[in-house]
């Protein structure tokens, strides 16, 4: 079983730096309004939704290739939570986006990581404590998410897979937690 783990790290931007990033968050927002708004609205599978929409959906928004299927994936998955909610999907707002291995990157030499933006890859330092430090150290993250906050700040959300430790075997029970309020009674 593989555990995720999520780094949540703050984007040093410059005024020009901000523009391109609202713009892919924008870009972003509006594809999988597209997506949304011109495929049938039962359809989950995000593999049928791509044959139907992925070259109008592309063209559409300006995004790259792999941010646009990134996009159907939002929808398709958001389709999927309001329909075991019994409601249709809200809307999308330009506060966040999904990158991959393909998409984005990350240089533990400097602290630096590479974003595809509308037009080629911008780089952004990372504004980060010895925690996140700590965490990223010899890792090769495969996706994040780009998030604008409400103060304006840009963070990249980035997971990191790993394998948790093995439980050791052993007959001694330290504790029980079942989330219930009342007293366990060991009878023996």
């Amino acid at each position: 079983m593989t555990q995720v783990l999520t780094v949540s790290c703050k984007l040093m931007v410059t005024p020009q730096q901000v523009e391109k990033l609202d713009a892919v968050l924008t870009a972003f927002a509006s594809c999988c309004e597209f997506v949304n708004d011109n495929t049938p609205e039962k359809l989950t599978n995000q593999i049928a939704v791509q044959s139907l929409i992925y070259k109008e959906a592309r063209a559409h928004s300006g995004l790259s290739a792999q941010m646009t299927i990134h996009a159907i994936r939002r929808v398709c998955a958001n389709r999927k939570t309001a329909k075991q909610k019994s409601r249709p999907v809200k809307g999308f707002a330009p506060t966040s986006a999904t990158y991959d291995v393909r998409t984005f990157t990350f240089k533990e030499a400097d602290w630096m990581v590479s974003l595809t933006m509308l037009k080629g890859r911008e780089k952004f330092n990372l504004h980060i404590g010895n925690y996140q430090k700590h965490l990223l150290i010899g890792q090769t993250p495969k996706s994040a998410t780009l998030v604008k906050r409400n103060d304006g700040s840009f963070y990249l959300n980035i997971q990191l897979e790993s394998e948790p430790p093995a439980i050791p075997d052993t007959d001694d029970v330290l504790g029980i937690d079942l989330g219930r309020t009342d007293i366990v009674r060991f009878v023996g």
